[in-house]
Protein backbone atom coordinates (compact mmCIF):
# COMPACT_ATOMS: atom_id res chain seq x y z
CA UNK A 1 0.00 0.00 0.00
CA UNK A 2 1.24 3.32 -1.13
CA UNK A 3 1.87 5.90 2.03
CA UNK A 4 -0.15 9.15 1.86
CA UNK A 5 2.37 11.29 2.76
CA UNK A 6 5.02 9.74 0.10
CA UNK A 7 2.62 10.32 -2.43
CA UNK A 8 1.59 13.69 -1.88
CA UNK A 9 4.80 14.70 -1.90
CA UNK A 10 5.82 12.82 -4.79
CA UNK A 11 2.92 14.52 -7.00
CA UNK A 12 4.17 18.20 -5.50
CA UNK A 13 7.34 17.09 -7.03
CA UNK A 14 5.73 16.03 -10.36
CA UNK A 15 3.24 19.00 -10.25
CA UNK A 16 6.49 21.24 -10.04
CA UNK A 17 8.41 19.21 -12.66
CA UNK A 18 5.61 19.19 -15.08
CA UNK A 19 4.99 23.45 -14.50
CA UNK A 20 8.74 24.14 -15.68
CA UNK A 21 8.05 21.74 -18.50
CA UNK A 22 5.25 23.75 -19.64
CA UNK A 23 7.24 27.28 -18.74
CA UNK A 24 9.59 26.05 -21.78
CA UNK A 25 7.71 25.63 -24.10
CA UNK A 26 7.01 21.96 -23.87
CA UNK A 27 3.50 20.41 -24.35
CA UNK A 28 2.15 18.73 -21.11
CA UNK A 29 2.02 15.12 -21.29
CA UNK A 30 -0.09 12.49 -19.52
CA UNK A 31 -0.43 8.78 -19.53
CA UNK A 32 -3.21 7.21 -18.52
CA UNK A 33 -2.40 3.69 -17.19
CA UNK A 34 -3.04 0.99 -14.47
CA UNK A 35 -0.62 -0.94 -12.56
CA UNK A 36 -0.80 -4.45 -14.24
CA UNK A 37 -0.08 -3.19 -18.07
CA UNK A 38 3.19 -3.75 -19.42
CA UNK A 39 3.00 -1.17 -22.72
CA UNK A 40 2.15 1.54 -19.81
CA UNK A 41 5.38 0.60 -18.16
CA UNK A 42 7.18 0.50 -21.25
CA UNK A 43 5.23 3.90 -22.33
CA UNK A 44 6.41 5.59 -18.95
CA UNK A 45 10.14 4.00 -19.11
CA UNK A 46 10.71 5.44 -22.49
CA UNK A 47 9.36 9.14 -21.47
CA UNK A 48 11.38 8.52 -18.62
CA UNK A 49 14.46 7.55 -20.74
CA UNK A 50 13.82 10.85 -22.94
CA UNK A 51 13.40 13.13 -19.78
CA UNK A 52 10.10 14.43 -20.50
CA UNK A 53 7.90 14.18 -16.87
CA UNK A 54 4.62 13.31 -17.21
CA UNK A 55 1.48 13.15 -15.12
CA UNK A 56 0.42 9.26 -14.41
CA UNK A 57 -3.11 8.83 -13.82
CA UNK A 58 -4.15 4.90 -13.14
CA UNK A 59 -7.32 4.16 -14.21
CA UNK A 60 -7.80 1.03 -12.24
CA UNK A 61 -8.18 3.19 -9.52
CA UNK A 62 -9.71 6.45 -10.00
CA UNK A 63 -13.20 6.13 -12.16
CA UNK A 64 -13.08 9.91 -12.71
CA UNK A 65 -10.28 9.89 -14.21
CA UNK A 66 -11.04 6.99 -16.48
CA UNK A 67 -14.13 8.33 -17.35
CA UNK A 68 -12.11 11.10 -18.93
CA UNK A 69 -9.49 8.88 -20.88
CA UNK A 70 -12.86 6.97 -22.43
CA UNK A 71 -14.30 10.70 -23.13
CA UNK A 72 -10.70 11.47 -24.70
CA UNK A 73 -9.87 8.96 -26.61
CA UNK A 74 -12.83 6.72 -27.40
CA UNK A 75 -10.87 3.76 -25.73
CA UNK A 76 -11.28 1.60 -22.50
CA UNK A 77 -7.46 0.14 -23.18
CA UNK A 78 -4.41 1.61 -21.98
CA UNK A 79 -2.21 2.87 -22.07
CA UNK A 80 -3.24 6.54 -23.32
CA UNK A 81 -1.25 9.51 -24.20
CA UNK A 82 -2.55 13.23 -23.83
CA UNK A 83 0.82 14.90 -25.19
CA UNK A 84 -0.64 18.28 -25.33
CA UNK A 85 -4.00 17.59 -26.55
CA UNK A 86 -3.15 14.94 -29.05
CA UNK A 87 -4.21 11.20 -27.97
CA UNK A 88 -2.19 8.69 -28.74
CA UNK A 89 -3.25 4.84 -27.73
CA UNK A 90 -1.39 2.49 -27.34
CA UNK A 91 2.88 2.40 -26.76
CA UNK A 92 4.19 4.02 -30.20
CA UNK A 93 7.50 5.45 -29.77
CA UNK A 94 7.67 7.15 -33.72
CA UNK A 95 4.27 8.88 -32.53
CA UNK A 96 5.46 9.87 -29.18
CA UNK A 97 8.03 11.92 -30.73
CA UNK A 98 6.93 13.00 -33.56
CA UNK A 99 4.12 14.44 -31.38
CA UNK A 100 6.81 15.73 -28.44
CA UNK A 101 9.01 17.55 -31.56
CA UNK A 102 6.06 18.98 -33.22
Amino acid sequence: MIDPELDAIRKRKMDEMLKQWEAKGKKRVTVYSTGTCPYCHMAKEYLRSKNVPFEDVDVGSDRARAQEMIDKSGQMGVPVLDIGGKIIIGFNRAEIDATLSS
